[in-house]
């Protein structure tokens, strides 16, 4: 089904390409490219504008909802948030322990060690 879904995807984009390109920005379109004969004779100018305004947003809107149907289809199954490699990495290697343990007779602070003595000021 995923594999159909992809399908229809290429071919809806073709089309919406095609039916994007017949268009003028500047209201000719299709009708202009074939003069006097064809669509602006079988249609009319406007006709053949409104056609291919339609088409174009149904194709987009199509090409929306398969390229949506294709996620829910594909069954992408993700547990907790998606990680870079080197994240991946860092969580995968174990890190050294900081401290050794401490023994079950032993104080649980380490003792403290003196300051150094500040430098005498000349």
């Amino acid at each position: 089904m995923y594999y159909v879904l992809i399908a229809l995807i290429l071919v809806v984009c073709v089309l919406l390409a095609l039916v994007v390109l017949a268009q003028n920005p500047k209201g000719g379109g299709l009708s202009s490219q074939f003069g006097a004969g064809g669509a602006a004779q079988m249609m009319g100018v406007k006709r053949t504008g409104d056609l291919l305004e339609k088409l174009t947003w149904g194709f987009a809107i199509g090409l929306m909802l398969l390229s949506l149907g294709s996620y829910v289809v594909g069954g992408h199954v993700q547990s907790g948030p998606v990680r870079s490699i080197n994240q991946q990495r860092a969580l995968e290697t174990r890190m050294p322990a900081t401290s050794a343990p401490v023994p079950a007779g032993a104080p649980a602070t380490a003792p403290a060690t003196p300051a150094p003595a500040p430098a005498p000021a000349n």
